[in-house]
Formats: C-alpha cells, sequence, structure tokens
C-alpha cells in the first residue's frame, strides 16, 4: 500500500469512501495491495466485519479484486478511473485512435420516415425488415439465426448479457493483449478477468482450457480482427477451441466479431458447434460509421430473453431512426461497393505496414482487420520516440494484463506510400532506444 496514503473511516461506507478517493485521486496506484482486514479493523478501532463489508462493496463496484493469499489490491483499471486515451498531440499523424479512413465511410443521411407521434416501441423493439437482413448477414457465415436481437453497440451488448447472467466476483476469461474498452467493461461491472494469451489465429486453446480450470463464468473472444494482435480463427483453430468449450456446457461464450466487413478474413465461428449458452455479436461502426450506435447479436433462446428482458426495463428499444438509417445503408448497392473498396484498402495498408517492417527485421503482428501489434521492450521509449518523428502510437499498456510489451498501430488511415517511412522511423527509434537502455 502506498505509505502516503492513510484509509479512513469508521463505517464500511465510510471506509470503502476512503479507499475509491484514495484510487481517484492517485493515491492507490493500480495493483496496490489494501491492508488484511483484522489489522486494518485493528488500526480504525472498528470491527473485522465492517471492514470486510467495505471490500465486499469495493470489489462489487470493480474497484479493487481479491486474489486469494495476495490478498485485496486495487483493480487493474479502477471503475472510478477514466481510461480515455490521451489526446493526440497537436501536429501528430494519429495512429493510435483505432478508427476506421473516414474517407471510406458512407454518407449519413437520416431516412425521411420518422416514427408517428409519440408511442412506445415496447411491443415492437425490433424492425422486421432489419431482422431480415440480420438473419440474411450472420446466417450467411454460418452464425445460427433463430434467435437474433439488436443494441446499442457492441459494449451495450456485451455489458448487458454479463450483468444478467454473472454476479460481482465471477470471472470472465479475456483475450491477452485484448480491447481495452471491454476489458474495462468487465472491470468496472465488478467481474474478474482471467487473462486467456492469443496468437496470430486468436485464443490459445490450452490456455482457454486453464482459464476455464479457474472457474470462469464467460469468456469473451474475437474470430477475426481481434484487437489489438490482429488474429483470426483458423479452421483448426475454431475446431480445437469448440473442442475445449464443449467441456464448459455452463459458461456463456460470447463472440465478438465487432469488425465483420472490414475484417479480411473468413469468419470461422464457433457459435454453430452445438455450444449450450452463446452470443455471436456485430456492430457497423467500422464501416457504416462511428456514430451509428447499433449491433446485432444472434444467440441462444435463454441469452436471447434475458437480454430482451433487461432491455425493455432500461432503454426499452433501440431507436427505429437508428434502425431505418442502419437498413437503409445495408441495403445499399453503392454503400456495399464503398465495403468492399474499404475491406481491399485496409488489407493493403495493413500488409505494407507489417511487410516493411519486416524488411527491417521488426516482427510485427496483424493478420486481419486494421491494426498491427508490435512487440517492443520499451513501450514508453518507442511511443516518444515515434513521436519526434511525427507519428502518434498506442502504448500497449492500455490493452494487456500478462502479455509482453508492445504497441498498437492502427493502419486504416496509413497510405501505403507512408508505410516505408514509418518502418524507416520505427527502426531508428529502436535503434536509439538500445543505444539508450543498453537493449
Amino acid at each position: 500500500m502506498v505509505t502516503q496514503y492513510e484509509v479512513r473511516g469508521t463505517t464500511a461506507k465510510g471506509i470503502a469512501g476512503s479507499v475509491e478517493r484514495g484510487v481517484a485521486e492517485g493515491w492507490l496506484a493500480p495493483g496496490a495491495a489494501l491492508p488484511p482486514v483484522r489489522r486494518l479493523a485493528d488500526e480504525l478501532g472498528v470491527s473485522p466485519g465492517t471492514v470486510a463489508t467495505a471490500y465486499r462493496e469495493l470489489r462489487t463496484r470493480g474497484i479493487v479484486v481479491t486474489r486469494g493469499r495476495g490478498g485485496t489490491v486495487v483493480a487493474p483499471a479502477p471503475a472510478v478511473a477514466s481510461r480515455r486515451p490521451p489526446r493526440v498531440p497537436a501536429g501528430l499523424r494519429d495512429l493510435a485512435s483505432g478508427h476506421p479512413d473516414p474517407a471510406l465511410l458512407p454518407a449519413l443521411v437520416p431516412p425521411s420516415r420518422l416514427s408517428p407521434g409519440a408511442r412506445s416501441h415496447r411491443a415492437a423493439p425490433r424492425l422486421a425488415r432489419l431482422e431480415d437482413a440480420v438473419r440474411d448477414w450472420l446466417g450467411a457465415d454460418g452464425v445460427p439465426v433463430e434467435h437474433v436481437t439488436f443494441a446499442h453497440g457492441a459494449l451495450d451488448l456485451i455489458g448487458r448479457v454479463l450483468s444478467v447472467e454473472l454476479r460481482p466476483g465471477d470471472g470472465v476469461a479475456m483475450e491477452d493483449p485484448g480491447y481495452h474498452h471491454l476489458l474495462d467493461l468487465v472491470t468496472a461491472s465488478g467481474l474478474r478477468i482471467v487473462p486467456v494469451a492469443v496468437d496470430d489465429e486468436g485464443m490459445r486453446p490450452e490456455a482457454l482450457r486453464g482459464a476455464l480450470r479457474a472457474g470462469v463464468r464467460a469468456v469473451v473472444l474475437s474470430p477475426r480482427a481481434q484487437n489489438p494482435y490482429g488474429g483470426r480463427f483458423s479452421g483448426e483453430r475454431r475446431d480445437a477451441l469448440t473442442e475445449v468449450l464443449r467441456d464448459a456446457s455452463d459458461v456463456l461464450v460470447v463472440e465478438n466479431d465487432h469488425a465483420s466487413e472490414v475484417a479480411d478474413a473468413a469468419l470461422h465461428t464457433v457459435t454453430g458447434a452445438g455450444l449450450a449458452r452463446w452470443v455471436h455479436v456485430r456492430t457497423v461502426s467500422k464501416f457504416l460509421g462511428t456514430d451509428l450506435r447499433w449491433a446485432a447479436a444472434a444467440c441462444d433462446p435463454v441469452t436471447l430473453a434475458r437480454h430482451d428482458g433487461r432491455l425493455l426495463v432500461t432503454s426499452g428499444w433501440v431507436s427505429h431512426l437508428l434502425q431505418e438509417t442502419v437498413l437503409g445503408l445495408m441495403t445499399d448497392e453503392v454503400t456495399r461497393a464503398l465495403v468492399t473498396r474499404a475491406r481491399e484498402a485496409y488489407a493493403l495498408r495493413r500488409t505494407s505496414l507489417t511487410g516493411e517492417l519486416a524488411v527491417r527485421g521488426i516482427a510485427s503482428h496483424g493478420v486481419s482487420g486494421m491494426n498491427v501489434w508490435v512487440p517492443v521492450r520499451d513501450e514508453s521509449a518507442v511511443v516518444n520516440g515515434l513521436r519526434s518523428y511525427g507519428w502518434w502510437v498506442g502504448a500497449g499498456a492500455r490493452f494487456r494484463l500478462d502479455a509482453a510489451p508492445g504497441v498498437r498501430i492502427t493502419c486504416a488511415g496509413l497510405d501505403p506510400a507512408d508505410a516505408a517511412r514509418l518502418a524507416s522511423d520505427f527502426a531508428a527509434v529502436l535503434g536509439e532506444s538500445e543505444a539508450t537502455y543498453g537493449g
């Protein structure tokens, strides 16, 4: 525990509030250990039960986690702190945001047909025509589509599903390195992350088996365009993962196909392999527009009922105006041609960068999607070094748990002509780092 900060309070609420203030103000950093229950109770003159109640409240809110004999520590991504990416410094080329190229997105024009008057759509939350389009879209890739539903984006849907399926303290198997907003969502929900290593084919089966043995209640994985590593399931990897997952019939499997149409990889889904509890999630923000906060999902009937039941008593439904906009774009031939062009452009930009890095002896990962992961020894040295050359890339610390250091480069807007210059600058930065820090 940081010695400069002293936990105070005489009630469970007061103690929990004191710890939360310490985290929010930076006195208690992620991983900082809190005093054992009995010791803190003695120091504050309260009962051990009072301290235990305070720690339980903090765990429920995702501020701390308990690591068995390792005690209670501040969570890696505390729910009280924002993990928004740092602002891009003026004058730098932004390769850290993870966003698609605006030039390859269609113009968003709201439909002229609006909902007449003020009325509720709770009785019919989904447009039937969009449901049909979603069934065609997902079904073409082998996803079972008997039960489909909508939400306000992938994070909204995944968060809602986890909230009705799991309880605070339950374990969730997550990709490592993985999508930082998903990692934050799970932690903020009071759930326990169990990291699962990935490679160019996605989650590693042996690592997933270890997480299941640790008692996780859910698994969240990406079948293609894995963020930030860029992996994608091969048919062999999909088969290996489903074999592992079949032994865990009570575990919810969440397949997050966030980049689908621009992933530049075929879908090898685990959802059609006889799993009992599963949900396949897709969004359109990467190829139709980042302002379209809409997601579609296919799932088993129990998951559908629980998700839609919670949606009914919260937002009620997804805006029909938004649904009409998505449907119009999904069925527009000009937009479809633009999406095809975007997929081809992102593939060329990604492979151009990985190829130029390889020429210079720099290993990288990115076989699908719009991100490239480059393992490095010192993330800060590389990020700051590339900044001096005019590039802004993402430090890997935001994405990883137990994984080795690296940086994420979003190449969606990086023309192939610029890939050689970036790779040369990257090589120069690595050389400068070795000269400064001895390799």
